[in-house]
């Protein structure tokens, strides 16, 4: 154990994966734990834990060297990715959820198509940690659901699995993972090219020499619900850590929040004295079938209930502007009058029209039978609505009633 800790350089890295005679886990994972096993430079890995973003790039590639590793920030990356496919490489996704779903549907859904017409195809294979797709987001059941339709673009989806290692070797790239269905041993995968995609974290270096206050929690620097640091500095988009007078502290990482939250900075500099109240939105589409926009908090963890109407081929599609911005103006008329119609009856009910299928409907997120967040699942232009609701912060019990403010069962 001594020698271990040498190798380790570190008493509190060290933890023990041990089984009983079913095979079964009876000490927690915990740690990454790297042994050299042979007078090379190349160190094997025993599984202990979950890889988090900062191991998934310290530990996990640092065999990897330099020169194999490329970001991919542009649309010009994409298409790079792109030619990639068509090339025939195997490609493999490292995260569930918003950019590695929407990858893994995109190119699994041309290298699907390529390999139908005949033409040189790879393979796209995602692998996450979560039970399904954009679980941080969406509950469990419509989690697995979606990860469904992802494979059905082309893409294989591994849920469950918890990576521990790559390495280069024959020129390409080795990954080593533990397979929940036999959690005893390392099972391994090999693809040309592997994309990272495990989130953002904001850049706080500034922090410790501006004096400015951290949220331990969300991370992002701290500010009030003017977006407001300390005095006469102010902080927008991804790397604030706002107080939201509805909703209570957030951070944000969304395109539509980085112009609200940029806007009302700007104001707030030139002596507004605006709080954040407007709530922003986020919308992803997985593949040709599956689109959503959200709004509010829709943690996963939080209560939900859910309406779906079976989705019919000719329901309406997400619109636009010339900037790929959806466009939410034609039912913005119609929440002025919402107040009048939102249900205030005391029988709580849940109702699926058509049992597991959830094409389309409307997921209400709960704090205290209170809405906090809404996802219009191929539901279309309907934030007006989702947002007048979370701003009127009333006692909801009567979900069927409410769903019917978003026509979901529109022809």
């Amino acid at each position: 154990m001594n020698d271990i800790r040498r190798i380790c350089n570190s008493d509190d890295s060290i933890s023990i994966r041990l089984y009983n005679q079913l095979h079964e886990t009876v000490v927690a994972p915990l740690k990454i734990l790297y042994v050299k096993t042979t007078n090379t430079d190349l160190y094997s890995a025993i599984y202990l834990h979950t890889l988090t973003r900062h191991e998934l790039e310290e530990k996990l590639f640092e065999l990897i060297q330099q020169t194999h590793q490329e970001k991919y920030n542009l649309i010009d990356d994409f298409f790079s990715l792109k030619k990639i496919v068509d090339s025939g490489a195997d490609i493999a996704i490292v995260g569930g959820g918003f950019l590695g779903s929407e990858l893994a549907c995109a190119l699994g859904h041309r290298a699907k198509e390529r390999a139908k017409n005949g033409k040189p195809s790879g393979k796209v294979i995602q692998l996450m940690p979560e039970k399904g797709n954009i679980s941080k987001v969406l509950p469990e059941y419509l989690s697995k659901w979606a990860t469904d339709r992802v494979r059905d673009e082309g893409a294989e989806v591994l849920t469950n699995v918890e990576l521990v290692n790559a390495s280069i070797q024959d020129g390409k790239v080795n990954l080593a993972y533990i397979d929940p269905k036999a959690p005893q041993k390392t099972s391994y995968m090999t693809a040309d090219h592997v994309l990272v995609a495990v989130g953002i974290e904001p850049n706080t270096d500034l922090a410790k020499s501006a004096g400015l206050e951290i949220d331990p929690d969300q991370g992002g620097f701290l500010v009030n619900a003017e977006l407001q640091a300390r005095h006469n500095v102010w902080v927008a988009g991804d790397a604030a850590s706002f107080y939201d007078i509805k909703l209570g502290r957030r951070r944000v990482e969304h395109y539509d929040h980085a112009i609200v939250s940029g806007k009302l900075a700007g104001e707030n500099m030139t002596g507004a004295h605006k709080p954040y109240w407007h709530q922003s939105m986020f919308w992803s589409d997985l593949g040709l079938k599956v689109g959503f926009e959200a709004i509010g908090l829709t943690d996963s963890d939080l209560q939900t209930v859910a309406v779906y109407a079976k989705r019919q081929p000719e329901d309406e599609e997400p619109q636009e502007d010339s900037e790929g911005n959806r466009e939410q103006k034609e039912v913005a008329s119609t929440t002025n009058e919402l107040k009048h119609k939102i249900p205030e009856t005391k029988t709580s009910t849940t109702t699926i029209d058509n049992k597991n299928d959830y094409s389309k409907g409307v997921v209400f997120y709960l704090k205290e039978n209170k809405v906090v967040g809404v996802v219009l699942w191929n539901v279309f232009n309907r934030i007006p609505i989702a947002r007048k609701i979370i701003k009127d912060q009333q006692e909801i019990t009567d979900f069927q009633e409410l769903a019917k403010l978003f026509n979901i069962h529109k022809d």
